[in-house]
């Protein structure tokens, strides 16, 4: 059995984000993109974080924060809102902790703009 989804912990993860993370199957929406991404974050996934980073604001290297006793706590998702012509807006609220610290929330509201776009250097 599969472990659960960092996104959606009532899923496995082969069935959520596992097929977007191995490139077998493209997000549908902006929010299943956003999950993935914040999947990928839990992860490390920083191949996977590139490629799905609008390429006019991409780095050119990520460095994720490998911060002794970071630990994710989940993800909720507070609104999608769909612009009809390949933009999408998604707010959600991440939670974390470092060490024996207090819960941190980092709540975001994201602009998605979908690009058939193919880049060998960031592709997952």
């Amino acid at each position: 059995m599969s472990p659960s989804c960092p996104c959606n912990p009532g899923t496995s993860y082969s069935s959520c984000c596992q097929p977007r993370h191995d490139g077998s199957a493209p997000a549908e929406t902006a929010e299943a993109l956003m999950r993935s991404r914040y999947s990928a974050y839990v992860l490390g996934l920083r191949d996977y974080l590139l490629a799905t980073w609008h390429p006019d604001t991409r780095p050119d290297a990520l460095d994720l924060d490998d911060t002794p006793g970071m630990k994710w706590l989940g993800l909720k998702v507070k609104r999608h809102a769909d612009g009809g012509d390949g933009t999408a807006v998604v707010e959600f609220v991440a939670r974390f902790k470092v060490g024996g610290a207090s819960a941190q929330r980092m709540h975001e509201i994201s602009r998605f703009v979908r690009l058939d776009v193919i880049d060998d250097k960031h592709s997952p």
